[in-house]
């Protein structure tokens, strides 16, 4: 057998939960471990950097010898990237997955600390730029993809990157069930970063009406929105969001465009759009900005994590009793 993220991680399947906004969680993040995967949470769930650390030391607490990530955004719009990145390197954090933008500076880092760097890339440039600096792997974000989507399909991505790269590529996208974990790491993939799937899990802490609706809704009712962080992200075309459009405003595009104010525009509809989907996450509200991808057509319940794992590695079906 070719080397994947089992042998990297020393986890029993190459699986990772993926780092949703306001989604995955401690409970997950543990769940995660006694399942045989890795779990990473977005250092942005956590609303100070002090917060932050105490959450890791509850996950550090809630399995022994766990091997668990934390996801940094890395570029402007994150104003708490120096704090976060101080304590993850003083956690027993195991790899970082770097989003939109430069992981150079984090990627040195880490290395110091002996923790692994995965970046977020979706297409080959990016990809070349990350390993170019360092990366210890691609996270490679195809059409499929949840919240922050690529373009390109995991079937032309995964080899495409495979082909042209040095290191490790693990597809992220699109997967809900034993078909697609097959196909993708028949594709060479070195492992499989998944979220929607896992959105509505018994472990997550959501509201009942966001899992709801991962439940009830499907793949045809996932739209790509910019409205919600400045950069398009998948959400589930409720009623709200067909209301308020999925397309920026002409003012926003345009201040977006100057290099003095395009800076400050990003960051205030970073931060007002994560309190939108904060707000929605966890209360019953009309203002209903779910972020979820098209894998939800494979969610037909709220299971534990632990029976969606052996769902994902064909070891039962979801609908079993």
């Amino acid at each position: 057998m070719s080397p994947d993220l089992t042998t990297t991680l020393k986890i029993k399947y190459p699986l990772i939960i993926a780092p949703m906004f306001l989604v995955t969680n401690e409970a997950m993040m543990i769940a995660a471990a006694k399942a045989g995967i890795t779990a990473a949470i977005p250092a942005l769930n956590y609303r100070t950097p002090e917060l932050m650390e105490d959450g890791l030391k509850i996950v550090e607490r809630g399995a022994s010898d766990i091997v668990y990530g934390v996801n940094l955004i890395v570029n402007r719009s994150n104003p708490y990237l120096d704090r976060q990145l101080e304590v993850v390197n003083s956690s027993n954090t195991s790899y970082v997955i770097t989003s939109l933008g430069n992981p150079k500076r984090v990627i040195e880092q880490c290395h110091r600390q002996g923790q692994l760097v995965f970046c977020d890339a979706v297409n080959l440039e990016h990809a070349k730029k990350a390993q170019q600096e360092g990366a210890d792997a691609i996270i490679a974000v195809n059409s499929g993809a949840g919240g922050h989507a690529g373009k390109i399909p995991a079937s032309i991505l995964v080899p495409m990157l495979k082909e042209q790269l040095s290191i490790p590529v693990i597809s992220a996208g699109g997967v809900g069930d034993s078909l697609g974990v097959k196909s993708v790491m028949q594709m060479g993939a070195y492992g499989l970063s998944i979220g929607s799937i896992f959105i509505a899990c018994e472990e997550s802490a959501i509201s009942t009406q966001y899992k709801d609706a991962v439940v009830k809704y499907g793949a045809g009712d996932i739209v790509m929105t910019s409205k919600i962080s400045g950069t398009p992200c998948t959400v589930i075309n409720t009623e709200y969001v067909q209301k308020i459009g999925t397309k920026q405003s002409a003012l926003f595009t345009l201040l977006s465009k100057n290099r003095t104010l395009g800076k400050y525009a990003k960051m205030a509809t970073f931060y007002l759009g994560g309190k939108s989907v904060a707000l929605a996450a966890t209360e019953a509200t009309y203002k209903t900005v779910w972020c979820a991808g098209p894998a939800i057509e494979f969610v037909d319940g709220i299971y534990p994590i632990a029976r969606i794992v052996d769902s994902l590695m064909g070891l039962n079906s979801l609908d079993q009793e």
